[in-house]
């Protein structure tokens, strides 16, 4: 192993946040180095769902038909009463973000695609069996040491580090010192795994029986997962042996002694947050930063949402995009989704893992009483009751109109479009990674001066029009004193139309992490645009030359 080493970003931990991070990174142009203690990935029962948002992360990462290939799309969860009645089933059909909404995986399987597509890169280098020891930092960057398996040490020299390293995490807790704060949960829980699924229930299923509260589902390639609560004065290691986990599924499938298991382990739950997501030059993601009960599937999908808003902004940040100092935004606008996340499954576990059974029979009373109100139904049906982010503070622009700004901060939904050379795709895969001006039937580029326009193309932004379906060739340009700015694309399934015609805007300025960061009329976006450009544009004389480059083609992809 080399004994020093420089590089742009440093990630510590080569879990499912870290190598998506380290994908993202790579796609952006930025030299990276990934290390991991371990040797290979981890072949535990881990995170098994993964939802909209997350497909959308893989997609900007180039990766989402290749994570889709181990995984079963659209799976509904049903929550089950003490006498085994269902009360609720959850199956979203809402696609507004271009996938559906719950998925299953196998992380081992998903975890070894992401380490693959590493490989694209050629700024961006995997370090297995070597993990990271101490850091330092100072105004211009991190100083970190590093050990492999043979007790050897290098040296890395990086502008920023992100700690991907798991609930126990060394840099969160060994050097920065920054408080975890929550609770561990007292109920420990057994998670066993076996092949050859001896069920015919392909769908997720919360069993809210006093008797013992447990979770069954259906995972990929006929493997079958449960999850079942351990009680006071039950040892943990106890019930992993063969004849404490026959014992378990005894009394759920037959001849629970001709079932293949190939995993067991012991997990507890917490519900713990970082005090801060960002310190100097050091971010934490994932685990590291935030731990939730799995209750409503979330925290995997949480470490994701951190990858994505992380990792543009520090590719824009090295590239001279972004003022440095906007990198606390990171934990403004992660920080809060987090913890609301975590109270919902606190939330959903009480509810769910309720041991009591007089308090047990109310609670089945009373979701079996609602289940036939159609709002209600609905509300719990289409996952209404999940926290969608939505970024008040951060790198946004609010314009002072209400109605306007409750876009803002929001995720814009990704419909299908057509592209000028007439293919069919979803909107992300046409207008790239980069920051995205979309314009719905009007120029908001119309007038704009030269400085502007400048200004635009220093951040990374893309101008696109977006015209109904199968409009005439000269449209657009009639209602435009000149030839309208960006490429063209249509809207072909109407989505775009809908949308803009009920939010009443002219235009969006989407982020890489397709957010929207502004939206407005035609008649203000010359002002929006340029206000937004100086809050977040460094100063030029503060840029490096080298570092104004274009992120496509800074590394370029090693495609087969």
């Amino acid at each position: 192993m080399t004994n020093f080493t420089e590089t742009d970003v440093l990630i510590a931990g080569a879990g499912p946040v870290g190598a998506t991070i380290a994908n993202l990174l790579g796609t952006y142009g930025v030299s990276t180095l990934i290390v991991d203690r371990s040797p290979h990935v981890l072949d535990y029962p881990r995170a098994v769902g993964l939802d909209d948002e997350a497909l959308r992360t893989f997609q900007a990462a180039g990766l989402a038909e290749n994570m889709l290939r181990d995984m079963i799309q659209n799976v509904p969860m049903r929550m089950y009463t003490a006498k085994k009645q269902c009360f609720a089933e959850i199956l979203p059909r809402t696609r507004e973000f271009g996938w559906f909404r719950r998925n299953l995986f196998s992380q081992p399987l998903g975890e070894a695609v992401l380490r693959r597509g590493l490989a694209r890169f050629p700024c961006v280098q995997l370090r297995l069996g070597v993990e990271l020891v101490d850091l330092t930092q100072d105004e211009s960057g991190v100083s970190a040491t590093l050990r492999d398996a043979q007790g050897g040490e290098s040296w890395v020299r990086a502008r920023y580090l992100v700690g991907c390293d798991g609930g126990r995490s060394l840099v969160r807790e060994g050097i920065l010192k920054l408080p975890f704060e929550g609770r561990t949960h007292a109920a420990k829980w057994v998670v066993i795994e076996c092949d050859q699924d001896p069920l015919d229930a392909p769908y997720t299923a919360l069993h809210c029986e006093p008797a013992r509260p447990y979770v069954c589902l259906r995972l990929p390639y006929g493997l079958r997962r449960w999850e079942f609560m351990l009680f006071p004065g039950e040892d943990g290691e106890q019930m992993l042996a063969p004849e404490k986990v026959r014992e378990l599924l005894g009394r759920h499938v037959a001849n629970p002694e001709k079932l293949n298991v190939i995993r067991a382990r012991v997990y507890t739950h917490n519900s713990r947050v970082a005090g801060s997501f960002v310190s100097g030059r050091v971010c934490l993601a994932g685990d590291a930063a935030h731990i939730t009960p799995p209750w409503i599937g979330q925290g995997l999908n949480a470490g994701l949402r951190d990858a994505f808003n992380l990792s543009w902004k520090l590719a824009w940040i090295l590239q001279g995009r972004l003022k440095p100092e906007l990198l606390l935004s990171y934990h403004d606008e992660r920080h809060a989704h987090a913890k609301a996340m975590i109270d919902l499954a606190d939330l959903f576990g009480s509810v769910l893992s309720q041991r009591n059974r007089f308090v047990a029979w109310w609670r089945d009373l009373f979701f079996l009483s609602i289940k036939n109100i159609p709002r209600v139904r609905d509300y719990v049906l289409q996952m209404k009751f999940k926290p969608m982010p939505r970024f008040v503070n951060g790198i946004v622009q609010n314009s002072g109109d209400v109605r306007r700004d409750e876009l803002v901060g929001r995720m814009f939904i990704q419909p299908n479009v057509e592209s000028e050379a007439g293919r069919t795709q979803r909107l992300d895969d046409v207008v790239g990674r980069r920051f995205v001006l979309l314009s719905w039937r009007s120029d908001a580029l119309a007038g704009a001066s030269a400085d502007l326009l400048a200004q635009l193309d220093r951040l990374g932004c893309d101008p696109y029009l977006a015209e109904r379906s199968r409009s005439a060739p000269n449209e657009a340009s009639s209602r435009s004193l000149v030839q309208p700015r960006g490429n063209r694309i249509e809207d072909v399934d109407n989505t775009l139309n809908f949308w803009f015609q009920d939010q009443k805007v002219d235009w969006v300025l989407i982020r890489p992490d397709r957010f929207i960061a502004a939206a407005g009329k035609v008649s203000d976006a010359l002002q929006q645009l340029s206000t937004f450009c100086d809050t977040v544009l460094p100063r030029t004389d503060t840029v490096p030359p080298q570092q104004a480059i274009d992120t496509e083609k800074s590394c370029q992809l090693a495609r087969a």
